[in-house]
């Protein structure tokens, strides 16, 4: 999806975890998906470059749907499509 589809769904669940360092947006989506209902979109705010590469991977890997990034001033936004 591109930034503007991305920025016109309507997420379930927020996780601003900007203020946390590897694992911790990782370990805050893991959390969180759960309160997600199936199909939802959960949005993860995260300051950590390599949260760009983990959340995506753990996704796929535990049947989530990865939708995309957007790049904002400082952070990034990740949106993910609850599976399972």
């Amino acid at each position: 999806m591109d930034a503007g589809e991305l920025n016109n769904l309507n997420v379930d669940k927020l996780v601003d975890a900007r203020g946390t360092a590897c694992p911790g947006p990782l370990l805050e989506a893991k959390r969180s998906i759960t309160q997600v209902p199936k199909g939802g979109i959960m949005e993860v705010l995260s300051a950590d470059a390599s949260t760009n590469k983990d959340v995506p991977l753990w996704a796929k890997k535990v049947g989530h749907e990865y939708l995309g990034t957007i790049d904002e001033a400082g952070f990034w936004r990740i949106f993910l499509k609850r599976g399972k």
